[in-house]
Order: structure tokens, then C-alpha cells, then sequence
């Protein structure tokens, strides 16, 4: 398939995106509206000085750009306009509906009242389904911070249960912080409804991804990467249907492959498992829903029926009620595959 047939293809396929964290998120025109807005911040205020700032270097630097986003935050209005940038990014690539992961153990940690949180998070989401995008949550554990950062998240999570939010996941570092200590708090999350999706297997080996399906009842893995290293696990994650939040990018970001041919999605692809597509911290990573389906097309010979079955994926994998499921699985059928060149 040509260039650009592929990438017109890609548009045109409705899309859904299911890693993506909500800070990591922030764009430069949203961090240039952030930094405006507290210049005491540090982050510059000059476009092209911001631009510059946010060119990434390596993964050091993505977690001062992230951290210097996470210190801009205090206030619903700040939560808004960073819901807002995500939606628009979105929308610009025909992707219908994200799960949105949200550390609010971080921004409470940091002074955030309660409520500004919740007012910012349901004000975009709002806004967001007005332009055409529908955002639910997940909040996550940042999983440093330990046992106080999981019971305060699951408190803040079953106490507040804010519109949109349908699971409960695990972040952070993953080599020293065990996903089995965490083991009581996705029991009582998933006990009151929630999702389990947490993270694992992206910067650690098989084990985690085990620990996570056995101790913490996974329905989703956050990443997954490490699962190709174990045939086993690949065929559990296969027969069993726990899909695998696949962020190509991120991974080469991170130098956890070092191209995207090298990626072990092909691999996972190939022994059955749900790969879906996604982008994990967009702009922080150079990264596009858009320019994934694109890149691990090129890199592993897909064809439209491949790419319209990620997408099939995705919906599949979604926490959307059926009806929606449903609607968007027919728009993904209908929608014309390329011309093959004559």
C-alpha cells in the first residue's frame, strides 16, 4: 500500500486509545498556556524557547519536562486545559475514545485539593465529549511512593468515584517495587466494579507480567513488553484474552528496544495475543496514535486488514459499554480499505 493511502487509511480508521497518561499528555501549546499561567514555574514562556525545552533528549529529560508539567498543576482550570490539549490532540486523528490514566496520589501529594481535581477532570471531560471525544479514567498508584500512595488511590477512587472512571492501575517503576504487595487494593477495586490494568513487563522481565495476571487479576497489561521473552506466558495471554497495551515508541524512548523493527509486537501478533496500540506520553515522546499504527505497519509488512483488526483491537479490549462497542466496530468494517495500486 502506498505512503499515502496508508496514512489516509490510518485517518480515516476510528480509533480508540487505551495508555495514555494524563500528564505525559501535555503538548507544547498546552504547556506554553500552563507556563503563562505560572510563570514561577520556571518553564519558559517564549514559544520558541518552550519548543526548544521540549525537544526530546533522553528519558532523564523527559522526566524533568514531566515533572516540570506536574508542578503547573494546581488547580481545576490547569486540570481542564490539560484534559483539553489531550482531546484535541485526539480528535485531530480520528480517535473516538480514550482511557485516560490519572495519578492522583501525585496531585494531592503536591496540594491539590480534592475537589479541584475532580471539577477539572469532569469539566474537560465534558467539553471533550462536546467536540467529539469521549474520555473515561484510570487512576493509577504511582507505585514509588508504596503502600500509603495504593490505599490512598484506592480511597480517593472508591470514595470520589467521579463519572468516567472505569479502572484501577499501577504505575512507575517496576524493578524493586513487587506488583503482588498491591495485591489487596486491586481485590477491593475490582470488588467495587473497577477494572484491573496495571503496568507490567515494561522495564522488568516475564515475572511481572505473571504477578501482575496472578496477584493482581490483570484484564489488561499496561505495556507487556518483556511477555515475547516467555512462550508460556505469551500462550496464557493468548488463551485467555488479556489484551496488551502496546506502546512502540515509548519503548524505543526509553531504549527498551533499540528500533521499532526490533519491537516484539511481531512476535506477540503472531502467538494470538490482543496488541493494541498506543502512545503512553505523546508529545513527550514524539509519539502519535496515528504514527504507531503507521510505524508498526511499515515495520512488519501490515496491510489494511491487519491495521483495521488493531483497531478491532482496541474496541474490543475497551471498557465501552456494548451499544458503543458496537457502533464503533461498524464504522471500523465499513471504512473503505485503499486502492491497490494498478
Amino acid at each position: 500500500m502506498p505512503g499515502d493511502s496508508l496514512r489516509a487509511f490510518i485517518h480515516a480508521l476510528p480509533k480508540v486509545e487505551l495508555h495514555v497518561h494524563l500528564v505525559g499528555s501535555a503538548g507544547v501549546d498546552t504547556v506554553l498556556a500552563l507556563a503563562r499561567r505560572h510563570p514561577s514555574a520556571g518553564v519558559p514562556t517564549d514559544a520558541a524557547e518552550l519548543r526548544e525545552f521540549f525537544t526530546f533528549r533522553d528519558f532523564p529529560h523527559f522526566l524533568k519536562v514531566y515533572w516540570a508539567v506536574q508542578s503547573m498543576l494546581t488547580d481545576r482550570h490547569d486540570i481542564e486545559t490539560l484534559v483539553l490539549g489531550l482531546a484535541d490532540s485526539l480528535r485531530s486523528q480520528n480517535v473516538r475514545y480514550a482511557e485516560v490514566t490519572v495519578t492522583p496520589y501525585n496531585h494531592m501529594v503536591d496540594g491539590m485539593p480534592v475537589d479541584e481535581l475532580l471539577a477539572g477532570l469532569a469539566a474537560g471531560r465534558a467539553e471533550a465529549a462536546r467536540r467529539g471525544v469521549d474520555l473515561a479514567w484510570c487512576f493509577d498508584i504511582p507505585g514509588e511512593k508504596g503502600l500509603v500512595a495504593g490505599r490512598e488511590t484506592l480511597a480517593f477512587a472508591l470514595t470520589e468515584r467521579p463519572d468516567g472512571l472505569v479502572s484501577f492501575g499501577l504505575g512507575g517503576p517496576e524493578v524493586g517495587v513487587p506488583r503482588a504487595q498491591f495485591a489487596p487494593f486491586f481485590a477491593a477495586a475490582l470488588d467495587a466494579g473497577l477494572h484491573s490494568v496495571p503496568h507490567a513487563g515494561e522495564t522488568s522481565g516475564p515475572a511481572t507480567v505473571w504477578s501482575a495476571v496472578r496477584d493482581l487479576s490483570a484484564e489488561r497489561i499496561g505495556h507487556g513488553t518483556s511477555s515475547a521473552d516467555d512462550p508460556a506466558l505469551l500462550g496464557h495471554l493468548a488463551e485467555h484474552r488479556i489484551p496488551l497495551e502496546v506502546c512502540p515508541t515509548s519503548n524505543l524512548r526509553t531504549q527498551q528496544v533499540a528500533t521499532i523493527a526490533d519491537h516484539p509486537v511481531g512476535r506477540m501478533l503472531s502467538a494470538g495475543v490482543i496488541v493494541t496500540l498506543n502512545t503512553d506520553d505523546p508529545p513527550m515522546f514524539e509519539a502519535t496514535l496515528e504514527g504507531e499504527y503507521l510505524a508498526v505497519a511499515e515495520a512488519f509488512g501490515l496491510g489494511a486488514g491487519d491495521l483495521r483488526q488493531l483497531a478491532r483491537n482496541a474496541v474490543d479490549a475497551s471498557f465501552l459499554p456494548a451499544a458503543a462497542k458496537s457502533s464503533l466496530l461498524a464504522e471500523i468494517a465499513t471504512t473503505p480499505t485503499p486502492a491497490s495500486p494498478a
